[in-house]
């Protein structure tokens, strides 16, 4: 058959053409979807490898600005972090690069398309749930997944058929995009066990202090330091200056898909800065009604992202409401780094909240309000409680 793969470059999508093509007999082009994470040079020792291989051709496409429009900015709106922590940094990328696979096989004229899922992961999910929905009629293989072979077992098969293995030996699982990389493997197969220093990528060996200041337009990054820029560069260029203060590392525990637990490793500078940097604007121009709305749907937003459901019309619907939400989220938020941690020191925007009282929290009230309607209010406000505990006294005599 005539198969295009989804291509990576690691372990397990480097494995894939050697067997499709050694022990399957299928002619295989590799497809390299460039959600950011790699730089020119290695996005040519990408399609050198592929062919060494045995890929009989490679293609790539550039869809970083794709997953900002139609994906990150999104995560940002909804401040979405996996459980409290994680902003999905290379999962929510799964299912759109699911959708260029079967786009591009659709268009050039593929009998088959591959993927290097394993079986114990959420991305097989991701990738089944997309392809099912959007090109049912393709063929779909899956050999990592069925043979179930391990990591080693893999580096092995390779060294018999006398190929290179990818740059880091297949060690770690590195997954490296716009929105963050992940790190899987060793160490992070245990709930307790910490990388060592040399396994970071991104902010390996570094640290120190600095600030930046970010501009928002509807929810959207749109500059840097005064700077105007567009979203992609502007989390590009957080990712590398962010990173080099060592801001972003984390550690994930969370539920895979198929309900067994997993943990990753991962490194998110921009995602850090500006998630931090949105929630705090957004507290000042935003209702709290709004806000505690959006950020439970917020939530419902990741975990149907992170389970695959990137197609279902629901997240549209979620998207709706997030646009509507963002109208005024335009200003700009002071982020101090020190240590790694960010601290958003300021905010400010034409559509303050916060400005537009006259009165001083702590300090004085609105100009013209009544002193005695707070009393009013906070005598309302315990009645439910005071009866409560008078039906209470009625009935065991007590007062308590």
């Amino acid at each position: 058959m005539n198969v295009l793969l989804a291509y990576s470059g690691g372990l397990d999508t480097s494995f894939l053409v050697a067997w499709l093509t050694r022990e399957q007999g299928h002619a295989v082009t590799t497809l390299a979807i460039d959600c950011g994470g790699w730089s020119a040079a290695e996005r040519a020792e990408l399609e050198r490898r592929a062919l060494a291989t045995g890929a009989r051709a490679h293609l790539l496409v550039d869809a970083r600005a794709e997953l900002y429009r139609r994906v990150l900015r999104w995560l940002i709106a909804g401040n979405v972090r996996r459980g409290e922590v994680y902003p999905l940094s290379v999962g929510a990328e799964r299912g759109l690069q699911a959708e260029i696979l079967a786009r591009e096989a659709l268009a050039r004229g593929f009998d088959a398309v591959a993927h290097g899922c394993t079986a114990a992961g959420n991305d097989q999910v991701r990738f089944e749930a997309a392809l099912a929905t959007l090109a049912p009629e393709l063929v779909v293989l899956a050999p990592v997944r069925e043979l179930g072979w391990s990591r080693d077992e893999q580096r092995a098969y390779l060294e018999r058929q006398g190929l290179a293995l990818p740059p880091a030996g297949g060690i770690y699982s590195v997954n490296a995009g716009l929105w963050g990389l992940t790190i899987g493997g060793r160490e992070l197969l245990t709930s307790w066990e910490a990388l060592p220093e040399e396994a970071w990528c991104w902010t390996k060996g570094r640290g120190g202090d600095g600030s930046f200041v970010v501009g928002f337009e509807r929810g959207e990054p749109v500059a840097l330091d005064g700077e105007a820029l567009a979203p992609v560069a502007l989390i590009e260029r957080l990712n590398e200056r962010a990173g080099a203060l060592g801001v972003g590392r984390g550690y994930h525990l969370g539920d895979t898909v198929l309900g067994i637990k997993g943990r990753v490793a991962f490194e998110a500078p921009a995602a850090e800065v500006l998630l931090s940097a949105h929630r705090e604007l957004e507290k000042l121009v935003l209702t709290e009604e709004q806000r505690t709305a959006k950020d439970q749907l917020g939530d419902q937003y990741g975990r149907r992202l992170h389970q695959g459901l990137f197609h279902d019309p629901f997240q549209r619907d979620v998207e709706a409401l997030f646009a509507s939400s963002q109208e005024r989220v335009t200003g700009r938020a002071r982020v101090r780094v020190r240590g790694g941690a960010t601290l958003v020191e300021g905010v400010e925007s034409g559509f303050s909240l916060m400005s537009a009282s006259d009165a001083k929290y702590g300090e004085r009230a609105a100009a013209g309000s009544d002193p005695r309607a707070a009393l009013g209010y906070a005598r309302i406000l315990a009645e439910p409680a005071r009866l409560h505990r008078k039906a209470g006294s009625a009935v065991t005599g007590t007062h308590t």
